[in-house]
């Protein structure tokens, strides 16, 4: 759509999808409901926050999208805890609904309203870029993209595999290691610190890893932020204790911020401008199925060898993953 339709029209499109969201949730008279908003919900963010993501590529040019892609994600993640601080607030107050709703209404409205009349296209951007950086594979079809990204391509392999392990650690994370806590005999106030801890870095710190990023290369970062996460993993699962796992969950999210940044940056500098949007939605599907699979792998592991053994296989898994970065990418010119 972002290649073929224009990115602007995509982003309004995704806004228009989700403006229906808070009402369904507000209003929902049965389960039914909710997962409509929830499909309603995942389509705008596959549209809306995707373009977000390629429109700031566009703007920036090669050298400076690590800082695009940081600035992007470090602004999101941020709405993201703001977001969830105030609607547990406004929940408290009046109640799970309709009220913390309201907050949502805004957004969508606001989102919508800003992409319609204040944000322009970045085809000019696109067009420029493409005259400065003339290459010969320009017109590729969505099949043969969706085939170089997920397998072909020695750096959008390597890119596409590193971003699914990423995800996926992060979703067992968000499964297990609270089970893990308790089990432990961690209260729920301490479970709480040390799930909110790894976001909280991973969200800061890509403002500076992406701009980081521009300056040192991609490659270096994202190998040993896998490494990073790796040893936060083994940290949890082989030492006990709060501050012992304080530290792990510090190490993944400084791990998780010196990758997520910088695989985006990494997939658009390995693609051509004409069909970079592709790629970056391929990659991003490859990214974010990880989530999927990391909660099932994760659930099958814990159900055979126990929460101790699950985290630190997904350490291992995390820790190859970075060695494939290091064998298969290569660093692009800029």
């Amino acid at each position: 759509l972002a290649d073929r339709w224009g990115r602007k029209k995509t982003l309004v499109l995704g806004w228009a999808v989700g403006l229906p969201v808070p009402f369904l949730i507000m209003w929902a008279p049965t389960w039914e409901w909710i997962i409509a908003a929830n499909v309603l919900l995942g389509i705008n963010q596959g549209l809306s926050w995707s373009m977000t993501v390629i429109m700031k590529v566009d703007l920036v040019g090669p050298r400076q999208r690590g800082l695009a892609v940081g600035l992007n994600e470090f602004a999101g993640y941020l709405a993201v805890g703001l977001t969830a601080f105030l609607t547990g607030y406004l929940a408290t107050i009046y109640g799970l609904r309709p009220v913390p709703f309201y907050l949502g209404i805004g957004y969508a409205a606001a989102g919508l309203l800003l992409s319609a009349w204040v944000v322009r296209d970045t085809r000019e951007h696109l067009a420029l870029e493409r005259s400065q950086h003339p290459r010969i594979e320009s017109f590729l079809s969505f099949g043969e993209v969706f085939m170089r990204t997920s397998l072909t391509d020695r750096n959008l392999f390597a890119a596409s595999q590193a971003g699914l392990v990423n995800n996926l650690n992060d979703g067992m994370s968000w499964g297990i290691l609270p089970l893990f806590f308790a089990g432990a005999g961690l209260n729920v106030e301490r479970i709480g610190i040390l799930k909110g801890v790894y976001p909280a870095i991973w969200g800061t710190l890509q403002v500076v890893t992406g701009p980081l990023s521009d300056r040192w290369g991609r490659k270096g970062l994202i190998a040993t932020g896998m490494w990073v996460q790796a040893v936060g993993l083994f940290v949890i699962a082989a030492l006990d204790g709060f501050g012992w796992w304080l530290l792990g969950s510090v190490l993944l999210g400084v791990g998780t911020a010196m990758v997520y940044p910088c695989l985006l940056a990494a997939v658009s500098d390995a693609a051509d401008p004409s069909w970079r949007a592709r790629a970056l939605s391929v990659y991003r599907f490859w990214r974010d199925l990880g989530y999927a699979i990391g909660a099932l792998t994760a659930g099958l592991l814990a159900a055979v060898v126990g929460f101790a053994w699950t985290i630190a296989v997904i350490g291992v898994l995390t820790f190859t993953s970075g060695v494939v970065v290091t064998l298969l990418m290569k660093e692009q010119p800029r």
